[in-house]
């Protein structure tokens, strides 16, 4: 099975022998491809335990736990980079689980749906309802944001943005150090990658 675009586009900005720390890492996809495809020390947060088994089977170090609550586990400084991949939008306090990240991690990569998609806009501003792939009640998403919206988060929790990639239909553009307004029309995902300020 070939790996997913956005999985190769945040590989490709861990440094090879990273000490790396994926909080809701699922199966362990992402984490296995870090492993195998640029040599990281992999550990994974997971709260399924479903998804935990399926990254263990892989061979990877997942500890089944919530990223609000369990991130105080980690050490700081314990790793080299952070990721939240299609993350950050399911935790309860995304404020909290950023600022733990910061501490835990001085780079963090994360991979989020963008809200102020134009196609979104418009079809909350036609439709007068919330734009879902199935129906608002079906989204796992308990903090829709924009893309402008979790840049201002970052900056408030103390990290810079060191570049940003577009997502669409599946693929991944180039990443970008500025003209991140641009993401906030046009990206229908974003990854961004923060340093700490």
């Amino acid at each position: 099975m070939s790996a997913r675009a956005d999985h190769l586009a945040i590989a490709s900005r861990v440094p090879e022998g990273a000490r790396v720390l994926d909080v809701g890492c699922g199966d362990g996809a992402l984490l296995a491809l870090l492993r195998d495809e640029r040599g990281v020390d992999a550990r994974g947060l997971e709260l399924d335990s479903a998804e935990a088994g399926l990254a263990l089977s892989r061979g990877l170090s997942v500890v089944q736990g919530d990223a609000d609550t369990d991130l105080n586990i980690f050490p700081d400084d314990g790793f080299d980079v952070a990721i939240l991949s299609k993350t950050i939008q399911e935790t309860r306090s995304p404020a909290h689980v950023l600022a733990e990240l910061r501490r835990i991690a001085p780079r963090i990569l994360i991979s989020f749906r963008n809200y102020g998609y134009w196609p979104r806009r418009f079809s909350l501003l036609t439709t007068g309802r919330m734009p879902s792939r199935r129906g608002w009640y079906h989204e796992e998403t308990l903090h829709p944001c924009t893309c402008a919206d979790m840049l201002d988060l970052a900056r408030e929790t103390g990290l810079n943005v060191a570049a940003a990639a577009q997502v669409s239909s599946g693929r991944v553009a180039s990443f970008r150090a500025s003209g991140f307004g641009a993401l906030n029309w046009f990206a229908d995902e974003v990854i961004a990658e923060f340093i700490r300020a």
